[in-house]
């Protein structure tokens, strides 16, 4: 479980934030502050990620994640744009422009779990997605195969297709540690899962999928060799 601070001191955008972590099912908010300032030290050093307003009374985010030592990992919460540089320099994961949507929130946070929370040792087979205003739980294991769409990814296993925001080179790297294979520019497959090769197509259950070029001897490789 994630824990997580809020400094923040305007009150909607507390609630929003707050409703956002209530609705996440693996985070958790240990406190909301209007100020750093505010803050005993010994809650901020046992959180994993702070959430973080630059526009606060007497001193500003930026400014107080400067006075500390060792300062947790940060997500920008901020209505303004052009703090952005500033922030990045600071080593901030992450900077969310107000009003941002759940959907983005959900991006933030579950890249920071997948990054930072899961050990590479014991990697969690275990993925949320969030689609269509819904918090998917599927394993990672029961994945078919990934099709690129535009800015999304569509998301198949036996049961469901779910379509996400977000880009195949981050489900390549997500994916790194398991038998997955990128054979097309717009496809992921479960290795697991491939029952056939007939000519440039991939067969996964009863999906033909296209080889690509560039990526035909390096799957026929892998294949080989694994048998």
């Amino acid at each position: 479980m994630i824990q997580c601070l809020i400094i923040e001191d305007e009150l909607a955008a507390q609630e929003i934030l707050q409703s956002y972590i209530l609705k996440t099912p693996f985070i958790k908010c240990l406190g909301v502050y209007e100020s750093g300032l505010d803050i005993p030290l010994e809650i901020l050093s046992s959180i994993d990620i702070l959430f973080l307003d630059i526009q606060l009374p007497e001193l500003n985010g930026i400014s107080f994640l400067r006075t500390l030592q060792n300062p947790p990992k940060v997500i920008v919460t901020t209505a303004f744009s052009n703090y952005a540089v500033e922030a990045f320099e600071e080593a901030v994961l992450d900077y969310l422009v107000k009003p941002f949507s759940y959907e983005r929130f959900f991006k933030a946070i579950t890249r920071f779990r997948d990054q930072y929370m899961i050990p590479q040792k014991e990697l969690d087979s275990q993925l949320f997605l969030y689609a269509d205003k819904t918090i998917y739980n599927i394993n990672v294991y029961d994945i078919l195969y990934i099709k690129a769409e535009v800015d999304y990814v569509k998301i198949i296993t036996s049961e469901q297709q779910i379509m996400i925001l977000d880009s195949l080179r981050n489900w390549v790297e997500k994916l790194a540690n398991f038998n997955f294979l990128q054979i097309h520019r717009s496809y992921i497959i479960n290795l697991n899962k491939f029952t056939k090769v007939y000519g440039n197509s991939v067969y996964i259950e009863d999906f033909a999928l296209p080889i690509g070029k560039t990526y035909k001897n390096r799957f026929l490789s892998i294949i080989k060799n694994d048998q």
